[in-house]
């Protein structure tokens, strides 16, 4: 997100109106820490260690918000539809992702404008991601 006046005339980019690093550490911590608890979920990790995907996941979400831009230096453009096309993402799994997602950010009371403006990108990067309406 660029820089300029934000919701309700603050300055700067998203990441810094909501609190930068430490906010998204928080909103991916908290995520994780659901999807750990959730094996129709946690299923979807191939790693056994989720430390890499959070650390993926919020520099992700720091870069896409106007934070640094580690990601892209690290791992080059996020082609988010592409990255996750060796999982089958089905919409009762990205239903999962979303409700612990949204309990994420329910933690950190953001401004409303700002809350509806990252549920709003969370949801439809959601529904991009589904790949499969096979259930099994």
């Amino acid at each position: 997100m660029s820089t300029g006046p934000g919701p309700g005339g603050q300055l700067g980019t998203f990441y810094e109106q909501v609190g930068g690093h430490e906010t998204f550490t928080k909103l991916v911590a908290e995520f994780y820490r659901g999807v750990a608890s959730d094996p129709p979920l946690r299923a979807l990790y191939p790693e056994a260690d989720l430390g890499p995907a959070e650390v993926r996941l919020r520099q992700f979400l720091e870069q896409y918000w106007g934070g640094p831009g580690t990601y892209s230096e690290q791992r080059g453009h996020p082609r988010l539809r592409m990255r996750h096309h060796p999982f089958k993402v089905t919409p009762a799994q990205r239903d999962r992702w979303l409700l612990h997602m949204m309990a994420a950010v329910d933690t950190l009371e953001l401004p409303p404008a700002n809350d509806l403006l990252l549920r709003d990108y969370l949801e439809r990067a959601a529904h991009s991601m589904v790949n499969s309406l096979d259930e099994e």
